[in-house]
């Protein structure tokens, strides 16, 4: 997975300004960034502090491990389906 170019401290102080009454356009020509991408962080981040958007990539890493975990055993059941 490509690595963000913001860190998780950026994209909520970006956000807080929106908030405040900076224009998005305006604020994605100062940082850099398609208002796309703003209104994804938005969708995905909104409403959230650093702490809680912490916890949420914990989590989301935690249910990628426990999915390849899923698969590997899976693969493992098949495998001793096929050998019976």
């Amino acid at each position: 997975m490509k690595k963000s170019r913001y860190s998780d401290s950026q994209i909520i102080s970006i956000l807080n300004q929106v908030e405040a009454g900076t224009p998005v356009t305006e604020l994605c020509r100062e940082h850099g960034m398609s208002s796309a991408a703003f209104y994804k962080w938005r969708a995905k981040y909104g409403g959230m502090d650093a702490s809680l958007m912490a916890r949420m990539k914990e989590l989301e890493a935690e249910n990628a491990r426990l999915k390849k975990m899923y698969a590997d055993v899976q693969l493992q059941n098949d495998v001793i389906k096929e050998a019976r």
